[in-house]
């Protein structure tokens, strides 16, 4: 945890972007951002007071309800595009004539996408505000789907999976930061991350029904993904349109504007939680990105499943994630975040170790469904300590920065695996995805309690 002097820094959670933040001084000049009380400035999980006692939802209030469910949706449409990999591989080797080592570059491209965007986040929200975020990554969505929709050579169908990535990329980081500084923040990411697993569920099916019952080729499941997108960059121009750099820097961040608060890539990088999350997405979007993209190999080839069941199995991942989210965020702030997720992970490797050893189709389905149950609070809990931990200035910065490591592992660890496959075989899916899970639990416990966060980064130190 964090200290500065005998006092400790804290903060009240509200929307990263839709409160006005000051900063103050403790009586031994330790900087302290308190969140004033006006009713605009209610966080999104509760009603600001009337003179009368009642509560009462203000225009402003309405407009941050409909721009969080369009930053829902717009994550639901990130999961459709991210299930697609999984479902399409052999379609693509077939259609490409690709080895499994050959079609992993589509885990590994992208990544040039994604630290693209962790790189100009932040200056998109100082120059063009929440607006610029909401206008760019589903225009990126709009024209990845519309050049794969048109089944270019292999080369440029990776650039516009990368195109693709780059806009995923801005709403992750974005989206996650505001989310993560609300009230109740494991509610609130379990309800924008559940987005995007029913989406993410929901591209299996879809996806495997055209394929195998309608003869739908590949490339003709992206006109879905492009009515998709549109749909995406209409929601969310709408509900943001009013989100512009001036009430950024107005409403979200005044803070940093003390010299002690401001939100510099050193002083991002000098926290040891921004390491210990770095990491921790690092294994664990790797190992969700491994899950989901070789899934469907796995049980065609080695549990001799139908491709539809194989499709299935990969959609009842992404559906329980979705359920794990939704229902086990109220739990979670419950008994604490960093308790509840250790136990969450031992859970998805006590399943991971049932579907290694028992070979049976229908029961791999299960047990692979139950490991994506477990799974659901993983990545929303790591944004809660990482938004937790910091100060707030650094919340943007920062969950860019680990989000964009995360796909640094959703790239290396996918590719790797198919690496791996060319050479021994995909049965080699079950230790691998056993190891990143273990890995993944032992760097969570790395985080200190969730209890404050200071503007001084090496005071840092756990309980």
């Amino acid at each position: 945890m964090v200290r500065q002097g005998s006092h400790q820094h804290h903060y009240e959670q509200e929307p990263l972007l839709d409160s006005v933040v000051t900063s103050q001084s403790d009586s031994n000049g330790s900087s302290r951002i308190t969140s004033p009380v006006g009713p605009e400035h209610y966080p999104l999980t509760n009603r600001s007071p009337t003179p009368n006692g009642a509560s009462a939802a203000s225009p402003r209030r309405i407009d941050l309800h409909l721009r969080f469910a369009a930053a829902v949706f717009s994550f639901a449409v990130l999961g459709l595009f991210v299930s697609t990999t999984g479902v399409i591989i052999p379609r693509l080797e077939s259609y490409y004539h690709l080895s499994d080592l050959h079609v992993s570059v589509v885990f590994l491209v992208p990544l040039l996408g994604y630290v693209w965007a962790a790189q100009l986040n932040s200056r998109i929200h100082r120059e063009l505000g929440q607006r610029g975020i909401a206008i760019i990554a589903p225009l990126c969505h709009v024209v990845s789907a519309a050049v794969a929709a048109l089944h270019p050579p292999f080369p440029i169908y990776i650039l516009s999976v990368a195109l693709n990535v780059f806009g995923s990329g801005l709403l992750d980081g974005s989206w996650c930061a505001w989310a993560g500084a609300m009230e109740n923040a494991s509610t609130m990411q379990g309800f924008l991350h559940g987005g995007f697993s029913i989406g993410a569920a929901a591209g299996p099916v879809m996806a495997g029904a055209m394929f195998d019952y309608g003869g739908a080729r590949w490339f003709e499941w992206y006109h879905v993904l492009l009515a998709a997108s549109l749909l995406e960059m209409l929601s969310l121009f709408l509900t943001f349109r009013s989100e512009d750099a001036e009430r950024y820097r107005e409403d979200g961040l005044k803070d940093t504007l003390a010299p002690e608060t401001t939100a510099s890539t050193k002083t991002i990088y000098r926290h040891k939680v921004t390491w210990i999350c770095a990491a921790y997405c690092l294994a664990y979007v790797g190992t969700e990105y491994s899950i989901s993209g070789w899934i469907v190999v796995f049980m065609t080839r080695v549990r001799h499943a139908s491709p539809y069941l194989a499709s299935v199995s990969s959609s009842g991942f992404w559906i329980a994630q979705a359920a794990g989210r939704l229902t086990l965020g109220a739990l979670t702030d419950r008994i604490g975040v960093r308790t509840a997720n250790a136990v969450y992970l031992a859970f998805s490797i006590a399943f991971g170790v049932l579907f290694a050893v028992i070979d049976s189709p229908i029961v791999s389905m299960l047990m692979i469904t139950l490991q994506g149950y477990s799974l659901g609070p993983a990545f929303p809990s790591c944004i809660v300590m990482v938004t937790g931990l910091l100060p707030r200035d650094l919340h943007v910065g920062a969950v860019s920065f680990v989000a964009s490591v995360g796909q640094v592992g959703g790239a290396l660890l996918p590719f790797g695996l198919g690496a791996a496959a060319e050479g021994l075989g995909i049965q080699v899916f079950q230790a691998i995805i056993l190891g990143q899970l273990t890995l993944t639990l032992l760097i969570w416990l790395m985080f200190p309690r969730l209890r404050s966060a200071s503007v001084q980064p090496e005071n840092e130190h756990e309980d």
